[in-house]
C-alpha cells in the first residue's frame, strides 16, 4: 500500500498532514506532465500570466490561479494532453526595485553586468523557489518542467529577434520626442502603465500682459511659467477678439509668447486662455507638434527644476510650485486660488505624476492599424464576453505609438549599436541572439553608410512587456525538441488566463505582435477574472492594512478551503475577501470525508457488480445524478466555474447525504442480494462521481479518498488522470425522484414542527396521483420516514 493509500485515521481528515503528501505524490508521479511524445490525442494549451517576482505569491495571484486550474484539472479529465506551463516575470524595473530593497544596493551606483547578474542571482535562489513551492501548495497542476523566466537566455532571443523582426518591418523607430516619464522611476513609460488617480489640487488665476492689459491664465501648474511657448484662445471667445495674434509677457520670467488660437482651447474652462507648455500634458504635445513652437524644458529627468527656472533651478517639482506661488502674491500677479479635484495620470509602479519629457526613445508603430487592431480583438473568444469592451475601447483611445524604451540598467538590451559619426543604426545578427550591445561587438567592422569603424551600443533596455507579450512564442520554443513541436508551432495557444487589469498590457500587446509576426492571435479564447479585494471592499494593499496572505490562510483552513472559495465569484468579478466561505469550505471537506467514511462502512461485502435490474428509487436517482453531471459539464465548458460548484455543493450535501443515503440506509443494513446490491452499487457509484466533479475544485481531498476507496478498483494512478464522468443527453429529469424528495421533506418537517424525532412512526397519507408517481419507491419512502401505514386522501401526517 502506497503513502497516498493510507487508512483514513480515526481523529478525521488532518489538511496538515494529507495536502503536503498529496503535493509530493502529485510531483513525484508527474501527475501533470504534458505528454510531448503524443502527437494524436488532442491539445489543449494555457498561455500562462507569468506572476512578477516582487516578494510572495498573493492573495490576487491565488485568485486567478485558482481559476485557471479548474478550467486544467477539468480539461485533463475531458481527455485532453493540457500543456500547463509555469512562467516567472523577472525582467524590469518591478525586479530591479525588489533587489534594490532586500540587498539594500542602488543600482545606478552599480555597473549593470554586476547589478544583472546580482538580481539573476537573487531571484533564482532566494525567490523563485518560494513563489514556486507556495504555487505547488496551492495545488496548481502545472507541469513544472515546462518553466521560462522572461529574463532567461531563451526569452531574451526571442524578445530580441521580435524587435530585429519588427524594426525590418517598418514597425520601429527611434525619435525624439516627448515621452511619458516617471521623474522616481527615472525612465519612459507607455501609455499602458499610466493610471488616473483623483487628486486635490489648486487651479491658480495668473496675470500675464500684454502691454498695459491684464491676461488672465488658470493653470494648476504654475511651475512651467518659464517653459511657456505660448498662448492659446477660441476663435469664437469674443473676450479675446482683439488679442489674437499679439504677444503676452509670461509672468516672473518676462520673456513674451504668441496668442495663436485653436479649437481645443475652452471658453467654459478658467478664463478660457491656455498657457501651452512644453510639456505639461497630451494637448501641449500636439500644440508644439502642430505650430511648429520652440521646446523649453523646465524638469530635469530626475523631477528638479532645470537652469532654465532661474533661480528655482534645482528645487523639486513641488517646491518650485510653492515658490513661484509665492512670488507671484508678493507680484500681485496672483489675483485668484480655488480648490479643485482633478483626474492626474501616474506611474502605476510608484503613484507619481508622469511628465512629459523630450528624449531619444524607440517606438513600435501602431496608430496606423487601430481599426485592424479591433478586428483582432473580435477574433478572440472573450470569457465573460463583456471584457472584449475594454480591450475595444482600449483601442480606440490610443494616442501615441508604443513606447518600448526604459532607462533603468535591468532588462532586456536593445540589439542595437549606432555610428559614432553619422548615428546608422546597426542591428545584431540573429544567429548571436541575445546580445548585450554593452558587451558584444556590433556584427560588422565598418558603418555601411560611412565606412566609419566606431560605433555606440545602445544602454537603453526594452519595456518588460515587449517581452512578456511574447509568452505563447516562448512556452512553444521550449518544446522545440520534442515530437509535438511541430504539432503546435503554428497553431494559437487554447487559452489565456489573466486579471481584468492587464487587459490593455498584456492581451493588447500579446494579439499585436502576432498579428504583425505570423498574421494570426496567439491564441483562440480569454479568460479574464476579477480581482480579490480585502473584506472592506477595496483593493488589497498593505498601506490599507486590508491584505489577507495565502501562506496564513493555507496554514490555518487548508488549499481546497481557500480553493473552494475562490470558486465563489463568477468569472470576471472582483470579490470582497468571503472569509465565510473558507467555513463553508471546510464544512463541505468535513462532510465529504465522514459520507465517504459511512458510504464504504457499508461497502466492505460489495464485489464491483451491477445487479441486473435496478431498485426503482436507485435507477431515479442516477437520472438525477445523471443531470447534474450534465449540468457541471455544460458550466465548465462554459468558464462558469462558480456555477458547477454551486450545483456540485447543493447535490452533495442534500440530495445525496442528506437524501439519497438516508433512503437507503435500511435497504443496506437489513436486506440482501439484489435489493442490497442495487443501493450499494448506486452509493459507490455516485460519490465516485461527486468526487470526480469536485476535484478540479478541491484536489486533494478528492485525491486522498480516491486513493484510500477507489483506486485499487478503478486503476487510475490520480483521480485527476481519470476520466469525467458522462452523461446521457436524450435522460429526462428524474419527476419520481423529486416527487419522493417532496413528500420527505415534508414528513421531516411535520416530525420537526412536532418537536418529533426523524426515527418517530407515523401514519402517511398521500394523494391519488403522488401515490401512482412514486409507485415502486413507497416501500423506500415507508423506510425514510418510518411509516407504517398509507392512506389516500391530502397529504398528512399522524403520529403513533
Amino acid at each position: 500500500m502506497t503513502k497516498t493509500q493510507q487508512k483514513p485515521k480515526k481523529k478525521g481528515y488532518d489538511f496538515t498532514e494529507v495536502e503536503p503528501r498529496i503535493m509530493q505524490f502529485w510531483e513525484k508521479e508527474k501527475i501533470f506532465k504534458f505528454n510531448t511524445t503524443n502527437t494524436e490525442k488532442e491539445i489543449f494549451s494555457f498561455d500562462t500570466p507569468p506572476p512578477t517576482i516582487s516578494g510572495r505569491l498573493h492573495m490576487g495571484h491565488v485568485f486567478g490561479d485558482a481559476q485557471q486550474d479548474f478550467i486544467a484539472r477539468y480539461k485533463r479529465m475531458k481527455g485532453f494532453n493540457v500543456l500547463n506551463p509555469f512562467g516567472t516575470d523577472n525582467n524590469g524595473l518591478p525586479t530591479l526595485k525588489l533587489v534594490e530593497k532586500e540587498k539594500k544596493v542602488n543600482s545606478k551606483d552599480m555597473t549593470r553586468e554586476e547589478f544583472i547578474e546580482l538580481c539573476q542571482k537573487t531571484i533564482k535562489e532566494e525567490f523563485i523557489p518560494q513563489f514556486l513551492n507556495d504555487a505547488k501548495r496551492l495545488g496548481i497542476s502545472a507541469d513544472w518542467d515546462i518553466f521560462y523566466s522572461t529574463i532567461d537566455r531563451r526569452s531574451r532571443r526571442i524578445s530580441q529577434k521580435s524587435f530585429i523582426d519588427l524594426y525590418k518591418m517598418g514597425r520601429e523607430y527611434r525619435t525624439e520626442c516627448p515621452s511619458l516619464w516617471c521623474t522616481k522611476c527615472q525612465t519612459t513609460i507607455a501609455q499602458v502603465e499610466l493610471e488616473d488617480v483623483d487628486k486635490n489640487t489648486i487651479f491658480n488665476d495668473i496675470v500675464f500682459k500684454i502691454g498695459n492689459q491684464d491676461l488672465i491664465i488658470s493653470t494648476t501648474r504654475p511651475e512651467l511659467l518659464p517653459a511657456c511657448v505660448c498662448v492659446f484662445v477660441n476663435k469664437s471667445d469674443k473676450r479675446y477678439k482683439d488679442i489674437i495674434g499679439k504677444k503676452a509677457k509670461v509672468p516672473l520670467f518676462d520673456f513674451e509668447v504668441p496668442i495663436l488660437t485653436d479649437e481645443k482651447a475652452d471658453p467654459e474652462k478658467g478664463s478660457g486662455a491656455v498657457m501651452c507648455c512644453t510639456f505639461g500634458d497630451q494637448t501641449d504635445m500636439e500644440w508644439q507638434k502642430e505650430y511648429q513652437l520652440e521646446i523649453k524644458e523646465a524638469i530635469t529627468p530626475n523631477g528638479k527644476m532645470t537652469s532654465l527656472t532661474g533661480k528655482y533651478e534645482g528645487m523639486k517639482i513641488e517646491e518650485a510650485r510653492e515658490e513661484i506661488i509665492k512670488d507671484l502674491k508678493n507680484a500681485k500677479l496672483l489675483i485668484k486660488q480655488e480648490k479643485i479635484n482633478h483626474s492626474v495620470n501616474v506611474h502605476e509602479r510608484c503613484g507619481t505624476p508622469i511628465e512629459f519629457i523630450n528624449s531619444k526613445q524607440w517606438f513600435v508603430k501602431y496608430l496606423d492599424i487601430k481599426e485592424d487592431m479591433i478586428k483582432w480583438g473580435e477574433k478572440v473568444k472573450w470569457y465573460p464576453e463583456y471584457m472584449q469592451h475594454r480591450y475595444t475601447n482600449w483601442v480606440k483611445g490610443l494616442k501615441w505609438d508604443w513606447c518600448i524604451s526604459r532607462q533603468i540598467p535591468f532588462g532586456i538590451p536593445f540589439p542595437v549599436w549606432y555610428c559614432k559619426d553619422c548615428n546608422e543604426i546597426i542591428v545584431a545578427n540573429e544567429k548571436d541572439l541575445p546580445v548585450d550591445p554593452l558587451e558584444d561587438k556590433p556584427p560588422i567592422k565598418n558603418c555601411p553608410k560611412c565606412n566609419s569603424s566606431e560605433f555606440v551600443p545602445e544602454k537603453d533596455i526594452m519595456n518588460t512587456w515587449a517581452t512578456s507579450s511574447l509568452t505563447p512564442e516562448i512556452i512553444k520554443d521550449l518544446l522545440k525538441d520534442t515530437k509535438i513541436y511541430n504539432k503546435i508551432k503554428n497553431e494559437p495557444m487554447s487559452i489565456r488566463r489573466n486579471g481584468h487589469d492587464i487587459i490593455t498590457f498584456w492581451d493588447f500587446n500579446s494579439i499585436l505582435k502576432s498579428q504583425l509576426h505570423h498574421k494570426k492571435n496567439p491564441w483562440n479564447t480569454l479568460m479574464i477574472n476579477g480581482w480579490m479585494l480585502g473584506k472592506d471592499g477595496k483593493k488589497m494593499a498593505k498601506s490599507r492594512g486590508n491584505g489577507v496572505a495565502p501562506q496564513d490562510t493555507i496554514e490555518q483552513w487548508g488549499s481546497d478551503a481557500l480553493r473552494f472559495l475562490c470558486a465563489t465569484s463568477k468569472l470576471g468579478e472582483d470579490l470582497s475577501f468571503p472569509e465565510a466561505e473558507l467555513t463553508a469550505g471546510k464544512k463541505t471537506i468535513t462532510k465529504l470525508w465522514n459520507a465517504s467514511k459511512f458510504v464504504f462502512m457499508n461497502l466492505e461485502d460489495y464485489n464491483d457488480r451491477k445487479p441486473e435490474k435496478l431498485e426503482k428509487i436507485d435507477d431515479e436517482f442516477l437520472k438525477h445524478l445523471d443531470n447534474l453531471v450534465e449540468s457541471v459539464t455544460t458550466h465548465f465548458e462554459d468558464y462558469n466555474y462558480s456555477y458547477a460548484k454551486d450545483n456540485i455543493e447543493r447535490f452533495f450535501w442534500s440530495d445525496f447525504a442528506d437524501n439519497y443515503i438516508e433512503i437507503v440506509k435500511k435497504r443496506i443494513y437489513n436486506e440482501s442480494g439484489d435489493k442490497k446490491l442495487s443501493a450499494q452499487y448506486v452509493l459507490y457509484k455516485s460519490l465516485l462521481t461527486i468526487l470526480k466533479l469536485f476535484a478540479p475544485i478541491m484536489p486533494f481531498i478528492t485525491e486522498e479518498i480516491y486513493q484510500i476507496y477507489f483506486k485499487k478498483t478503478e486503476g487510475d494512478k490520480s483521480i485527476h488522470i481519470s476520466n469525467w464522468p458522462e452523461f446521457n443527453r436524450k435522460a429526462k429529469i428524474s419527476e419520481t425522484f423529486n416527487r419522493f424528495v417532496e413528500v420527505l421533506s415534508k414528513v421531516r418537517h411535520a416530525k420537526t414542527v412536532a418537536q418529533k424525532s426523524m426515527n418517530s412512526e407515523i401514519s402517511l397519507t398521500l394523494d391519488k396521483d403522488t401515490v401512482k408517481k412514486l409507485g415502486e419507491t413507497l416501500q423506500d419512502l415507508q423506510d425514510v420516514t418510518n411509516t407504517k401505514k398509507f392512506k389516500e386522501g391530502e397529504f398528512k401526517v399522524e403520529f403513533i
